[in-house]
């Protein structure tokens, strides 16, 4: 399941640590892994373990506790909004719910176009800022009003549309 091109990408990061601490790269082997196919399958979770010489269930514990790592395949923008007590206290659940209504799924669902996955996360270190969201796992969105997260989801759409 890993290409050769991949594997040559998990051979850099490992380099990078002396020869007895591999393990020390599975979560940048993780995140290569998840670019090339979308998310990391069981089956890669298994390659990437004997590559790097250690238990399966290390890597899937990995996988498992970092909401960044996809388990199945997600929409092209995938949107986490912070639900943790901080953000909560500044109208995180309304940020979520009003996703919802308007993407039309509920959170853990992904758009029938294929184009948005709707997630919850924990803390993603901005309270100050909150409501705030994370798109795909690189772009931090902060003081989420209804407007501000309604001209998003027109911008991304629109940015597919052309």
């Amino acid at each position: 399941m890993i290409s050769d091109a991949t594997r040559v990408r998990l051979d850099r990061e490992v380099a990078k640590y002396p020869a007895d601490q591999k393990p020390s790269a599975v979560m940048a082997c993780l995140a290569i892994v998840q670019q090339e196919q979308g998310y990391v399958s069981e089956e890669s979770e298994r390659e990437i373990a004997a590559y790097l010489d250690m238990p399966v269930i290390a890597v899937h514990e990995v996988t498992t506790f970092y909401n960044m790592y996809n388990q199945q395949a997600v929409g092209r923008y995938k949107l986490n909004v912070c639900t943790n007590l901080p953000c909560q206290l500044r109208d995180g659940g309304r940020a979520l719910k009003h996703l919802e209504h308007r993407l039309g799924v509920s959170m853990g669902e992904t758009t029938p176009d294929g184009l948005f996955t709707l997630q919850q996360s924990e803390c993603l270190g901005a309270c100050a800022d909150s409501p705030v969201m994370l798109v795909n796992d690189r772009v931090m969105c902060s003081f989420m009003s209804n407007e501000k997260l309604d001209q998003l989801i027109d911008g991304l759409r629109k940015a597919e549309a052309s």
